[in-house]
């Protein structure tokens, strides 16, 4: 296993990954007896808010909307809950119109209005992020805070790009392992 070494005021530092990880991270988020009664509350009547909610209960308890999200993650991953079931999208089993739909469950609409909007980066904050993918796919949070005041967007939402960014990746090399496997199988049958 490799260890990086520092020279930091006149002493060398071996550190190992596991250690450099752990440095790396965010400190954890102790909410009080308190700011948790009132997450627990908002938890009970609705274990999935939207993005105004969450804003609304990070103003209320004087925290960062991100933290509150991971909460709610966290909370629900504790308690077993299954993800939301999709809508029947199949519109030859359904022949109500959108419009109708929307009439019949004015929930769906609500929800749509409570996300948060989609984040567009542009191509120089695309290539300032994916520069620093390449050395280093999972930052830690100080490098995750210099990046994002480098390109002018919140903490969270590099964050959020580079989770994506690293299933895009997974899902690319799965996809990749099994071509090669599919033409080694039909090279095979061809001999």
């Amino acid at each position: 296993m490799a260890h990086l070494m520092l020279l930091s005021s006149d002493l060398l530092v071996s550190l190992s990954p596991e250690t450099m990880a752990t440095q790396c991270r965010r400190s954890r988020t102790s909410f009080t007896e308190e700011q948790l009664k009132i997450l627990v509350q908002a938890f009970s009547q609705n274990p999935y808010p939207g993005y105004t909610a969450k804003q609304r209960l990070a103003v209320e308890i004087n925290a960062e909307e991100s933290r509150i999200q991971i909460w709610f993650q966290n909370r629900r991953a504790r308690h077993g809950f299954l993800k939301r079931p999709k809508k029947n999208l199949d519109p030859s089993k359904d022949h109500a119109s959108p419009i109708e739909k929307i009439q019949e469950e004015p929930g769906v609409l609500q929800s749509v209005e409570n996300r948060r909007c989609r984040t567009s980066f542009t191509s120089s904050q695309l290539q300032t992020l994916k520069n620093a993918f390449t050395e280093n796919p999972y930052p830690g949070i100080d490098s995750r805070e210099q990046l994002a005041e480098e390109i002018g967007v919140p903490e969270s939402r590099v964050q959020i790009w580079f989770q994506n960014r690293r299933a895009r990746l997974r899902v690319q090399r799965k996809r990749g392992l099994e071509e090669a496997l599919y033409q080694r199988q039909n090279q095979g049958q061809d001999l």
